[in-house]
């Protein structure tokens, strides 16, 4: 007759009594992540370039107006998508304005850029319909409710062309005198060079009126891009020597320029010179 199996023998190891129960240690809370650092703009007063605007209280005009310039190619558009990613995490409403987006004569300036039926003068006129009406009806209010504007090129692209179709300094700086003079003004200067690189790499093409092909400096859409371009950085200096904004280096990377452009806005938002 066969015993029985025994049951499976469980050993257990007993910890001695004086030594205490170990128990697992208690995990840490993870860190509650750090919300990004808000920096409220502390308030400058504003000024106009010349006669500006009637009716306008400069000392409601809380918000910043931070400008852009550069040629087409140059990175504007994506140095400011960074910048409007960066202020709007950090806790700041943006509005962005540029050339053509008026909405009482973009639809026509296009046309007559299709047509080239316009003098130099009247195109500079649209031109600065174009901004006129940006300026009243989307600048300016959006500065009263403290708003960050961001301004994809200003009156300084619309001189400097205008002044390489030989208008009138003088005219052209009066005719502007309605502007707001911005808290900061970025120039992305590059090279013609570079810019045809950029252009072709961006869209295959160069675009008729950044080439001054209205000109008639070549009939070649090359040269007349390079010879275009180069005067109107040239343009730039002169305007950077009357009104005062910086010159950067657009040749870099993306990410090097846009570290120099956020500690330009931050120095804007406290109040100091970027």
């Amino acid at each position: 007759m066969k015993r029985p199996a025994r049951p499976a023998k469980i050993s257990a190891v007993v910890p001695a009594p004086s030594a205490p129960s170990a128990r697992p240690a208690a995990s840490a809370p993870a860190p509650a992540p750090v919300p990004p650092q808000v920096f409220l703009p502390k308030p400058t007063l504003k000024r106009f370039y010349g006669h500006g605007i009637t009716g306008v209280d400069l000392e409601k005009l809380a918000g910043k107006l931070v400008v852009i310039e550069g040629a087409d190619g140059s990175g504007r558009s994506t140095q400011i998508a960074k910048l409007v990613d960066w202020l709007e995490v950090s806790g700041h409403a943006t509005v962005q304005v540029g050339l053509k987006r008026s909405t009482l004569v973009s639809e026509e300036l296009d046309q007559a850029q299709k047509g080239n039926i316009l003098s130099h003068t009247t195109m500079a006129l649209f031109y600065a319909t174009d901004f006129a009406d940006q300026l009243e009806n989307i600048i300016l209010p959006s500065l009263r409710a403290g708003f960050i504007v961001l301004a994809d090129r200003y009156i300084y692209t619309l001189m400097a062309r205008a002044m390489v179709r030989e208008l009138d300094e003088a005219w052209l700086r009066n005719l502007y005198g309605i502007a707001l003079v911005p808290d900061a003004v970025i120039y992305l200067n590059l090279s013609p060079e570079h810019l045809v690189q950029r252009n072709f790499a961006k869209t295959h093409s160069l675009d008729y009126w950044e080439s001054g092909m209205d000109l008639g400096f070549s009939r070649d859409l090359f040269d007349s891009f390079l010879k275009y371009q180069d005067l109107v950085a040239q343009r730039f200096n002169r305007l950077q020597a009357i009104y005062g904004f910086e010159i950067i280096n657009g040749n870099r990377s993306p990410e090097e320029i846009h570290l120099e452009l956020r500690q330009k806005v931050a120095a804007v938002l406290a109040g100091r010179p970027g």
